[in-house]
């Protein structure tokens, strides 16, 4: 099925001018309803789309409307769907990989930019942008001469506009720490929670590892870095709360292995965990590794876990894309840590593997582990 408007323009006799006049004034990739169309304008011997959805075959054919450079792909794509993307131009034997000049909405990440579908019922949400009203709390940077790793760290800290030495405060420690403020626009999205009322003021350290798929993936020291030695540092600093339920430990990815196996190191240590898209491979049958020698440790780690399981937290947020490969496994855990008493929240999303995925499942996340006085009441 097409869309409507390029149902008309087909049936119009186009040329060059109609394919210029059709663009003009339009949002891009144009959605009606589950369809969602992709257009480029230009000289090309063929235009490929290219997406990251799991499942589906990774790259897409447009097709030429005849006497026109205008090219045209429609997708079924489901209800509040987010899609990142990139266009393929090939001309002359060679391609190149474009982020689509008839969209204006980008995503960004450590390698660049893509184009993002945002599809029907799909809306950014209010609370990730800047709010004038929200009070903005602050960013300290710090260093750490760390034992575990024999060196310096460094991270940053965030204190809440209303921070005061007099009053004590649960602790965020967060993953990719920088990734998270530059892609995932995570400090907006504290000052505007803790504005509403959604959840309360929070001390949180952002940290970052200049090795993170050697550190993250089950290392006895990142372990003991982020417990024996960031969070004693922390609360030199500043005044924390010095409970479990106070504390809570975080990250995507292999930031989210991270999380789970220093509370495995630590058990009830990290009262809450918020894992985003972990990296949870395993085998269930033999030692082979899918996903490639770089996951060695990590399928080791869970499948040592998944033969033993114990409660190592309180609260668990659990998130995931439908359009990642992950999911198969992050589903498969979540049973398995409900299992051992521990309060399990999990929540999927029609999204993949990127930062703005984590971005727009913070508040459900963090609201749920660190309920503020509205959220409270309906808790």
């Amino acid at each position: 099925m097409r869309p409507l408007a390029i149902d008309q323009l087909a049936a119009s006799a186009p040329d060059a001018a109609r394919a210029r006049a059709f663009v003009t004034g339009k949002a891009f990739p144009l959605v009606e309803g589950t369809c969602a169309t992709f257009v480029w304008l230009g000289h090309a011997d063929g235009v490929t789309v290219r997406h990251w959805i799991y499942g589906l075959e990774s790259q897409n054919a447009l097709t030429r409307m005849p006497n026109t450079d205008l090219w045209y792909l429609t997708l079924e794509i489901p209800p509040r769907s987010r899609i990142e993307y990139k266009l393929e131009i090939h001309r002359g034997g060679g391609s190149e990989w474009i982020e689509d000049p008839l969209n204006p909405n980008r995503a960004r990440d450590p390698f660049g930019a893509n184009s993002v579908l945002q599809g029907e019922g799909y809306e950014a949400p209010a609370w990730a942008k800047p709010d004038p009203l929200a009070r903005e709390g602050t960013i300290e940077r710090f260093t750490i001469d760390s034992r575990a790793f024999g060196g310096a760290r460094g991270g940053a800290l965030y204190l809440p506009a209303r921070f005061r030495q007099t009053r004590r405060y649960p602790l965020l420690v967060v993953h990719d720490g920088g990734d998270y403020l530059n892609y995932a626009g995570m400090k907006t999205v504290l000052d505007n929670l803790i504005h509403r009322l959604e959840i309360p003021d929070l001390v949180v350290a952002f940290s970052d590892s200049p090795d993170r798929l050697r550190e993250y993936a089950n290392d006895e020291r990142h372990a003991a870095f982020v417990t024996e030695e960031l969070v004693p540092e922390i609360a030199r600093r500043v005044p924390l709360l010095e409970t479990p339920q106070a504390r809570c430990l975080m990250g995507a990815s292999f930031g989210a292995i991270a999380a789970f196996s220093t509370a495995v190191r630590y058990p009830a240590f990290w009262g809450r965990l918020l894992l985003q898209s972990g990296s949870f491979a395993f085998t269930d049958i033999g030692r082979h590794n899918r996903r490639g020698p770089l996951f060695d440790r990590v399928v080791e780690f869970v499948n040592q876990y998944r033969s033993e399981p114990a409660a190592v937290s309180e609260r668990l947020f659990v998130s995931c894309g439908v359009y990642e490969s992950l999911i198969y496994e992050n589903r498969s855990m979540v049973p398995l840590l409900a299992s051992t008493g521990m309060e399990v929240r999990f929540v999927e999303a029609r999204d993949g593997h990127n930062w703005e995925n984590w971005r727009d499942r913070l508040r459900e996340g963090l609201s749920w582990l660190f309920p503020g006085p509205l959220m409270f009441i309906y808790e």
